[in-house]
């Protein structure tokens, strides 16, 4: 897709997203999938060194990590294009969510039900920032399968945070959720709310 619009009455906004989560939810798989652009990537090899940081139970086959962040753009619309940037998901990578979260209009938590208390510290970080935030579950393959109301009871959300069921490898599904929180951040603007960092 063009990211110049071909009516230069209508304004182009970009807007910035976040894409957080645990370790192996998904984020990677996530931005890849929907971003237009080849993604940048910073995945490294696990290592035997990092054996003890990086607890591998539910996603035993997982071999990379991010170490610094992913990139992505995806254009909806004519007029509007986000720019994704998924943040690590291991806890000693924490200090870099405040810069990735700069500027954002809102976040995507991907959750994993294998590890959903993975979520915990991503939410808890956007809450005390007030960035708006969907809980994306990633419904991988041979997972117990949960509905959006037992993830946001579990994860003891606020009524007004949607929780939405996606693959992260589709495209389409991918793009619903992004516009799950645009259309969030919209109506908490509309409603004299914050929806920037």
């Amino acid at each position: 897709m063009d990211s110049a619009t071909s009516d230069p009455a209508t304004p182009f906004l970009s807007l910035k997203i976040l894409v957080a989560g645990g370790f192996g939810a998904g984020k990677t798989t996530f931005v890849g999938s929907v971003s237009e652009i080849r993604p940048l990537n910073t995945e490294e090899v696990l290592t035997e060194a990092g054996r003890a940081d990086d607890d591998l139970d539910g996603v035993a086959a997982k071999r990379t990590t991010t170490v610094a962040l992913d990139f992505g753009r995806i254009t909806i619309g004519d007029d509007l294009a986000l720019y994704l940037f998924g943040a690590p998901g291991q806890d000693r990578f924490w200090f870099l969510w405040d810069e990735l979260a700069q500027g954002a209009l809102g976040a995507v938590v991907l959750a994993d039900t294998r590890r959903l208390r993975d979520c915990f510290a991503p939410i808890d970080h956007l809450e005390r920032r007030g960035l708006p935030f969907v809980v994306a579950v990633n419904c991988f393959h041979g997972a117990r399968e949960y509905t959006a109301r037992e993830v946001a009871a579990a994860l003891d959300l606020d009524a007004r945070t949607p929780v939405v069921l996606c693959d992260a490898r589709e495209r389409k599904s991918g793009r619903e959720v992004l516009i799950t929180l645009v259309e969030l951040a919209g109506d908490l603007l509309g409603a004299g709310g914050t929806a920037t960092a």
